[in-house]
């Protein structure tokens, strides 16, 4: 059964209310009034009358409004007959059934809208045998049809039983049926009242009830009525099972759609509302091309900050992570150009000399041309500061059309600086790399690591460490950022590292790098590299552009030997800067300048020469000797210093030597006395004489073999008596065996040796190659003595 266990059906388009009688024996039996044999009749078009049952109806058709009006000012009795098709609106006679209800009118009432409302009880079944009149409405003689009286009959006991179990179970089940429905029918006593009432409310079709109405016998009506029940039993039973499956899924939807609509409520009352910003974010993701990791990873993240309210801690973590996936620039590279005759000319252009640096990188941008990938060793360029490593590497990323990012290691500790922090922690950041590729918005830049032997380590972990994975080659295509939480591939990254002292560098980090040395300038280098870059430049800087200043080739000589003592051109630099500044004083004070710099203008501008070269040609005293040594910021010269004094042979050394420099000292007093008499060396001054080593300039550190033939000779001119030439100086490791051995830096030693107006050098025949890679023009005018022995060296130096 549906909602018509109290509402039935329709007269016209209205709906009806069956009612029970406060007496259910208010039927046919009891009732004395007479029936007439010619009654009106009123079409019913939704529902059947049943004896017993009254009903409202809403009568709506001109016709039927005629009859009940008439009937009700007559005797109140009036035929109720149903339709055949309920949807013709105005029925002929072949439109009616045969069988139907006489009614008593118990009720009219006019509603505003004009229609009528009855309410109407059913009395005795008829049966038409003649339509007497169709207008103004139906007329018709009937027939009244008597009910077939059982007596003590068990069976139809059972069924109306049956009956009222089966009407109980449909009103169970049926949602829209009160339980107080159940009630009223297990009160119900009369059978046919029952089975009447039942048959009325039954949610079957118009002709299925016709038909109970129809039947005469009442055991035969109560058996179709059950079979009826039977079918509205099953079909509300499925009818159920497909509603409740269908509104639990709209009750979990309606039960989310609510949820979510108060947690918006909630967080626009609270005063924040992130969902603009959430979805600009998924806006900006859609176009970008990322790997599908990467997307994942976004996708929940979003989902969770749209969870959330701005103001809560977490709020600011999740949201600057999500930023940092949209800014990455996960699969967008720059296209390569390696047009290597473009490259040269990059080179040449920003870079004067380096000849064979430049080569070098030349050849490594040939390869990248051909293989196409960065499987290639990592550069390194090494050398004293102010010699162009970093501007190199920026030239390199010119030459190919690259983008450029700078990373400085310089003084870093901590090794989350490298790998980044995790997200938990207050004011976490992503590394410096994954940070400089956000910056520069390209995956395949060039990447300057600038002072790698900088790299520092403490409790906070050893960034050189996490470099390793950075640097090599085989691992970078997955490197793990602990911010990101996710692996980046750096294998398209150009990495370029700078330092100044490659024994500074770990060792495994170190292995991962291809060095290329970068040695000092020479003085005719840093003539052309000032005529061509830092005059210009200071000019420019200064104001001084369009005015004519030129300085001989003589006159910047003068600056770099009087003025600096650099491989570099770095304080060359900031001498030129300081000759502009002066200029572009004078020229802003009288509106003119001379247009040519002479010795005496840079004399008066920069003041006296702060060195001078004449302490290192001559050496007038015996046991004072000129050595070469090598100091990150390039070769240096340096006096070795020996004094004897009566005493019992005790060996002292100052001038804040290392270790390694006291044991060549060690070494040579030991081959010195060991071969005294060869020498003509009394044994004997070895135990009464005091020996005082002492190298100047106390203050610097001084480490290294590179001394060691330097302090024997000067040991040897000591004892001996015999001062060394002027104008001589010497570099190499000796032995106990008397052997001279190879040491490094020979260029940088050899033109500091230039610079200091040094003529003969004395070094072991092994750097000989070393000293054929110095451009000739560089050391014009320089002799070189290569030995093999120590006695080589003292038949050469001492005079």
């Amino acid at each position: 059964m549906d909602n018509k266990f109290f509402i039935g059906g329709m007269e016209d388009e209205m709906e009806f209310m069956p009612l029970i009688p406060l007496n259910e024996d208010a039927n046919e039996d009891n009732d004395t009034q007479p029936i007439p044999d010619e009654l009106p009749l009123l079409p019913l078009r939704n529902t059947v009358l049943f004896p017993g049952i009254v009903l409202p109806i809403t009568v709506g058709r001109d016709k039927s409004i005629k009859a009940v009006s008439d009937a009700y000012k007559a005797d109140k009795l009036i035929g109720v007959i149903a339709q055949k098709d309920s949807s013709v609106e105005e029925p002929a006679v072949s439109d009616l059934e045969e069988i139907g209800t006489v009614a008593k009118i118990a009720k009219m009432i006019k509603m505003p809208d004009g229609g009528t409302t009855i309410i109407i009880q059913g009395k005795k079944r008829f049966k038409v045998e003649k339509i007497t009149s169709e207008d103004p409405y139906f007329k018709a003689k009937i027939k009244t049809l008597e009910e077939e009286v059982l007596k003590d009959d068990n069976d139809f006991e059972a069924m109306v039983g049956s009956i009222k179990d089966l009407a109980s179970q449909i009103v169970s089940i049926s949602p829209n049926l009160p339980s107080e429905a159940a009630i009223i029918l297990k009160n119900i006593e009369n059978p046919s009242f029952l089975i009447h009432f039942v048959s009325s409310n039954l949610n079957s079709d118009i002709k299925d009830k016709q038909r109970l109405l129809v039947i005469n016998n009442i055991k035969a009506r109560a058996e179709l009525l059950m079979n009826l029940m039977q079918t509205e039993l099953q079909y509300t039973e499925l009818k159920n099972k497909v509603t409740n499956k269908t509104r639990a899924e709209l009750d979990k939807q309606q039960k989310e759609y609510f949820l979510q609509q108060q947690m918006k409520a909630i967080k626009e009352e609270l005063g924040g509302d992130n969902v603009a910003e959430v979805k600009e974010m998924l806006k900006k993701a859609e176009g970008k091309k990322w790997p599908i990791a990467a997307k994942e990873m976004f996708i929940k993240g979003a989902e969770k900050l749209e969870r959330m309210h701005p103001s809560t801690p977490d709020y600011s973590v999740v949201y600057n992570h999500l930023d940092l996936m949209l800014d990455l620039p996960w699969e967008d590279y720059t296209a390569d150009s390696y047009d290597l005759k473009k490259a040269r000319k990059v080179l040449d252009h920003d870079h004067y000399g380096m000849h064979k640096i430049k080569e070098r990188i030349l050849e490594y941008l040939a390869v990248l041309k051909l293989k196409g990938d960065m499987k290639s060793p990592i550069l390194c360029f090494i050398g004293p500061p102010g010699i162009g490593k970093t501007s190199l590497g920026k030239s390199i990323a010119h030459a190919i059309a690259r983008k450029y990012v700078r990373v400085s290691l310089g003084g870093l500790h901590d090794e989350s600086e490298i790998r980044g922090h995790r997200k938990t922690y207050i004011g976490a950041m992503p590394g410096r790399i994954i940070q400089s590729i956000r910056k520069i918005k390209s995956s395949n830049p060039v990447m300057i690591l600038d002072e790698i032997d900088k790299v520092g380590n403490d409790q906070r972990g050893d960034p050189s460490s996490a470099l390793l994975e950075v640097l090599d080659p085989e691992q970078n295509n997955s490197f793990y950022d602990n911010y990101l939480e996710l692996e980046y591939d750096l294998s398209k990254v150009l990495f370029i590292a700078t330092a100044n002292n490659i024994n500074n560098i770990q060792p495994a980090l170190r292995d991962r790098l291809e060095i290329i040395d970068l040695s000092g300038y020479a003085v005719e280098e840093k003539i052309e590299i000032a005529k061509q870059h830092l005059i210009p430049k200071q000019k420019e800087a200064h104001g001084l552009k369009n005015i004519i200043v030129r300085a001989s080739d003589k006159v910047i000589e003068k600056i770099i030997e009087d003025y600096t003592r650099e491989s570099g051109v770095r304080d060359l630099d900031r001498q030129l800067a300081a000759v502009m500044r002066n200029l572009a004083m004078q020229f802003a004070t009288k509106n003119k300048l001379k247009p040519t710099l002479t010795s005496g203008d840079v004399e008066r501008i920069l003041g006296k020469p702060r060195f001078n070269n004449e302490m290192y040609k001559t050496a007038n005293m015996a046991g004072v000797a000129v050595g070469l040594a090598w100091t990150y910021v390039g070769g240096d010269i340096l006096f070795i210093e020996i004094s004897l004094s009566d005493g019992k042979g005790e060996l002292k050394m100052t001038g804040n030597l290392g270790n390694v420099m006291k044991e060549s000292a060690t070494t040579a007093y030991t081959w010195l006395q060991v071969n005294a008499k060869k020498l003509n060396i009394d044994p004997e001054m070895f135990n009464k004489k005091n020996i005082h080593i002492h190298v100047p300039e106390g203050a610097v550190p001084k480490d290294g073999p590179s001394a060691g033939i330097t302090m024997m000779t000067a040991l040897a001119s000591a004892f001996t008596g015999r001062k060394i030439k002027s104008y001589l100086a010497m570099t190499g490791e000796i032995t106990l065996r008397g052997q001279v051995l190879p040491v490094g830096g020979i260029k940088e030693k050899v033109l500091a040796a230039k610079r200091s107006g040094i003529r003969e050098i004395i070094m072991c025949w092994q750097n000989e190659k070393d000293v054929l890679e110095i451009n000739p023009v560089f050391i014009k005018g320089t002799k070189f003595h290569y030995v093999k022995t120590m006695q080589q060296v003292l038949d050469i130096a001492l005079s």
